[in-house]
């Protein structure tokens, strides 16, 4: 199915890039990756409102522009891909395993999709799609160990030989919600891996059977949990099922903020709209079962 041009002049609008852009430096990748996670959702509700999700380049892009929809990683990073090679980046796609807190391993495939770009000879991690605490605001330089500092804490890339592993050191929550104070989406673990990865390129085929299967295996997170986030100037806020959540970083006092509430089914289209500007096609089921999913 055509969706009309993929232009990307509409994605710069829809992050609201306005340049100038005088050829593909850092200082706009660092800047288009950022706008990108401060306006695009992380979000799998299509599976909980009957919709299909596909690595489809158009079909994303109609949903992610043209209809300022969110979408997992396999659309986000996909489309995020195809950006960066218009502008004129030297950017490769990547898969990568995600670290299973519950198995305490790295999950046996590669169901994570980010980019590696190479500008002036170094080598730079992106990725514009894991959502909450976990999400990058900008590029990281693949340099062994480095501790790199954004918002969300201390992020590094560590060679494992034959493997590299993203890490994050966080800080401490604090809840101020007493009802969620034992909540199981409060992540109270400090530092932790996020994904691991190689450096051999992927195409979009090599993802093609972890999209179908993350939407309908029956055990695949997405198919238990609704899930919408956006990062903000301050921190990110979230929509788990029927708790919202809205996080602030305090770097200056080693915390951040958790305000946790539940909503009910009346108030969900409102939150989508209102926090997250996502209206829905289809009536949403939010879904909020019991597999591990922490902010």
């Amino acid at each position: 199915m055509f969706y009309g041009k993929m232009d990307l002049t509409q994605y710069f609008k829809r992050i609201g890039f306005a340049g100038p852009f005088q050829g593909p430096d850092l200082a706009t990748l660092k800047l288009i990756h950022k706008l990108h996670v401060m306006s695009i959702p992380f979000e799998n509700l299509s599976i909980h409102c009957g919709e299909k999700i596909t690595m489809d380049l158009e079909v994303i892009f109609n949903k992610i522009v043209n209809h300022s929809r969110g979408g997992w990683c396999l659309e986000n990073n996909f489309l995020f891909g195809w950006v960066l090679q218009k502008m004129g980046y030297n950017s490769t796609i990547l898969g990568s395993r995600v670290f299973n807190s519950s198995r305490n391993d790295f999950g046996p495939l590669e169901s994570h999709l980010i980019n590696k770009v190479v500008i002036d000879g170094k080598v730079y991690i992106t990725d514009v799609s894991f959502g909450v605490s976990s999400q990058l605001w900008e590029p990281l330089e693949l340099i062994s160990g480095k501790d790199q500092i954004q918002e969300a804490g201390v992020f590094r890339l560590l060679d494992k030989g034959g493997m590299w592993v993203l890490e994050k050191t966080g800080r401490k929550p604090e809840v101020l919600n007493p009802a969620f104070v034992n909540s199981g989406l409060v992540n109270k673990k400090l530092t932790q891996p996020i994904y691991g990865f190689t450096l051999e390129q992927r195409g979009q085929d090599h993802f093609t059977e972890m999209c179908q299967s993350l939407q309908t295996d029956p055990l695949s997170l997405f198919t238990n949990k609704s899930i919408c986030s956006l990062q903000t100037p301050t921190g990110f806020k979230a929509l788990i099922g029927w708790t919202y959540c809205k996080i602030t970083y305090s770097p200056d006092k080693n915390v951040d903020f958790y305000d946790m509430y539940n909503i009910t089914d009346e108030e969900v289209e409102k939150i989508l709209c209102e926090e997250f500007n996502i209206r829905l096609s289809n009536k949403l089921q939010p879904l909020d079962r019991t597999q591990v999913y922490m902010l």
